[in-house]
């Protein structure tokens, strides 16, 4: 086996995954940056993302379909929880934030349950991107690098989003001074909204394209969150760059630890995690408190 081949394969495969990373800690990130709630319901919207997926291929016949209505179902979705729900517990003790996004994972995962039943979905792969390319003779599948390549585009969108609209700039000054915001005249409370549907909704994108890999199923929430917090807590709470980094450790980690060392992989991550947390407790990039 030639050694570079394989070393750029897996560079490449460990950022398919931190592209699949990303989706969940920016969305998270964004939540926590805006309103500083942690929402332990993310994982839910990543796996309800796959399974909107997989009914709009079922329906359409067609990923690039699926790709479109599973951000917006689940977007649309955390945006009305927010609305008729979170709303509701603003300027209550940050307890309450936990308890009601934990309680509708539970919630979530009984309405999957019911609505998709237990069996683990499959969603097919896009004869365009169902192929293997050769780099360095080592064979990769396209799949893996439309994901890496999805990745990137959606990172710099949503940095351009933030940085050149205006709706990013409210985004950001919300983050800083939410009640001078107010005062001059935004709605705050649509400002919310959209954040919380746009992080859902990023989770929902991560859940389709991880769903032809690993399958729609009911195991996702709970894999999704972990990782979804190793990531924030590296990166840094509510830092958009941070979870950016985190994801690409997690990643790496992950991808090559699971080659060299499976059996302490997972303990490699945490060590990462816990090293950070000792050195810069706000992590890489967010504030200490």
């Amino acid at each position: 086996m030639d050694v570079l081949g394989f070393l750029v394969t897996q560079c490449l495969n460990a950022l398919s995954q931190a592209a699949l990373l990303f989706f969940l800690g920016c969305g998270l990130t964004l939540i926590f940056g805006i309103m500083r709630i942690v929402n332990f319901a993310h994982g839910a919207f990543f796996m309800l993302g796959a399974y909107v997926g997989w009914s709009a291929v079922h329906i359409t016949g067609s990923f690039w379909a699926a790709l479109v209505a599973a951000p917006l179902v689940v977007g649309g979705f955390g945006a009305a929880f927010e609305l008729g729900i979170l709303r509701r517990l603003y300027g209550r003790d940050g307890h309450a934030f936990l308890m009601v996004t934990f309680g509708l994972t539970l919630v979530m995962g009984e309405a999957i349950r019911l609505l998709w039943g237990v069996e683990a979905l499959q969603v097919v792969t896009p004869e365009s991107l169902s192929g293997i390319v050769f780099i360095l003779d080592e064979p990769f599948p396209v799949y893996r690098l439309f994901l890496a390549g999805a990745g990137i585009v959606v990172g710099l969108t949503i940095w351009q989003f933030l940085e050149r609209t205006r709706l990013g700039l409210l985004i950001r000054a919300t983050s800083q001074n939410a009640e001078m915001v107010h005062a001059l005249g935004t709605d705050v409370r649509f400002i919310r909204s959209a954040v919380f549907g746009i992080g859902c909704g990023l989770a929902g994108i991560g859940g389709v394209m991880a769903a032809p890999m690993v399958t729609a199923s009911l195991g996702m929430a709970p894999n999704a969150v972990i990782d979804t917090f190793v990531i924030v807590i590296i990166g840094g709470m509510g830092s958009f760059l941070g979870s950016m980094i985190g994801a690409l450790l997690v990643a790496f980690v992950q991808v090559f630890g699971s080659y060299y060392f499976p059996d302490f992989a997972m303990a490699f991550m945490y060590l990462i995690m816990l090293t950070i947390l000792v050195v810069r407790p706000g992590g890489l990039l967010g504030k200490e408190a």
